[in-house]
């Protein structure tokens, strides 16, 4: 992985975020506030359009990249998306090149900043179980390609795992077993951002 890479990813997203958000929004507006879909593709924009200006050093570029999502989005979903990159970004700082085979442990540093800041915990119906998921089934890959076969069948899994299990977190909690059956947002978000690189 490098900053081209990086690039490269912002790109597919971006490309692909209109439609993405419009269905975020949909899906947030049965369980919570209805905007996961904006805060989608505001921040995502606005990371693309400082994509070009990205700085070579991964962690440096990562953490540009929460700046530009978290100054537009006042969400926790943004919030969260900001700090995840912040720890990608702490354990990358310096580098240029970060081989695949760190993808999980990269993944997992993001999870536990996400955790200490959001209040959730794994098993609670939320876009960290989709992570958990997707680091567990990341271990050992050695490709960019081995990584997202892993981690499209991971986030699809995790999804059908969850569905008929009630929310626990946010304001989805207050409907409790109306919410077996239904997605968690989160949960799609980050099947949505997996499944643009396929």
């Amino acid at each position: 992985m490098t900053t081209a890479t990086l690039r490269t990813g912002i790109a597919k997203i971006a490309a692909q975020v209109e439609p993405m958000g419009a269905h975020l929004n949909e899906l947030d507006g049965r369980l919570g506030d209805g905007d996961l879909g904006v805060t989608m593709v505001n921040g995502f924009n606005n990371i693309a359009s400082i994509s070009d200006d990205l700085p070579e050093d991964f962690g440096m570029a990562c953490m540009e990249c929460a700046k530009a999502m978290t100054k537009v989005s006042g969400s926790s979903f943004g919030t969260l998306m900001g700090i995840s990159l912040m720890a990608v970004a702490k354990q990358t700082k310096g580098e240029t090149e970060i081989d695949w085979e760190r993808l999980p442990e990269l993944l997992h540093a993001a999870l536990d900043a996400m955790i200490a800041r959001g209040g959730a915990n794994i098993g609670d119906k939320t876009m960290l179980d989709s992570l958990t998921a997707v680091i567990a089934a990341t271990a050992g890959k050695s490709t960019a390609d081995d990584s997202l076969s892993a981690a499209v069948d991971a986030a699809n899994s995790a999804l059908k795992e969850f569905h008929d299990q009630p929310c626990k977190i946010g304001r989805a909690r207050i409907f409790g077993d109306k919410t077996k059956g239904m997605d968690d947002p989160g949960m799609v978000a980050i099947k949505s951002m997996i499944d643009c690189f396929t």
